[in-house]
């Protein structure tokens, strides 16, 4: 099955965006990444300042809607296109960071907003355990991670992991990812594609074998 639009998703520091830049290389594909560091609340929000939640998920989702915007201006064109999201990420993380009052405001803009969004052709998600999340963000030392916990990256997760084992929107590749690394091993990576490309409809599972 031939894939248009492909999203790679999976919780913090799991290495969707190195992910969906290498596989974006491969196909020859467009790559539209989430632009994180533009979010002027989010260290206010690791920070804990009152308020900065809804204002950082606030900010993300219109972020977001922007850049799906865009996708559909590319779709009209016949290069393919990989992102390191999908939309729904933004409920998903309101629901884990803000306040039920919050909450009421916020679903309101989110519904008026995903009407327009275009679905991925292929949803391939990332799974690690909390522990390995953990190191993967450390190693990659982004300072306003620092204060991440290793509590909050577990409900984080879980709320991946809830939601994907009930997702049925698009064909879905669920990878474990505890034991590759697709971005310095190749051969990793060849596997991941071979995998993507005899996805049909529905939902695999892929787990590689530890290199040796």
């Amino acid at each position: 099955m031939s894939f248009h639009y492909i999203a790679v998703e999976g919780p913090t520091g799991v290495g969707k965006t190195a992910v969906a830049e290498r596989l974006a290389q491969r196909l020859e594909a467009s790559a539209m990444l989430e632009e994180w560091g533009q979010n002027p609340f989010l260290k206010p929000f690791y920070d804990g300042r009152a308020g900065a939640a809804f204002q950082a998920e606030v900010f993300f989702l219109l972020q977001r809607h922007r850049q799906q915007q865009e996708l559909l201006q590319r779709n009209l064109f016949t290069q393919a296109s990989i992102t390191d999201y999908v939309f729904e990420k933004s409920r998903l993380f309101a629901y884990l960071n803000l306040e039920d009052s919050e909450l009421s405001v916020y679903e309101k803009l989110y519904t008026l907003l995903a009407e327009g969004v275009p679905r991925p052709d292929l949803v391939v998600y990332l799974q690690a355990p909390t522990e390995v999340l953990a190191r993967r963000i450390r190693q990659r030392g982004r300072p306003d991670e620092t204060h991440l916990s290793e509590e909050y990256l577990s409900e984080v997760n879980r709320a991946y992991n809830h939601y994907f084992f009930h997702y049925t929107h698009t064909p879905l590749l669920v990878v474990n990812t505890a034991d590759v690394d697709f971005v310095k091993h190749e051969s990793d990576l060849d596997d991941l594609l071979k995998q993507i490309r005899q996805m049909g409809k529905g939902t695999q599972y892929y787990v590689p074998q530890a290199r040796s």
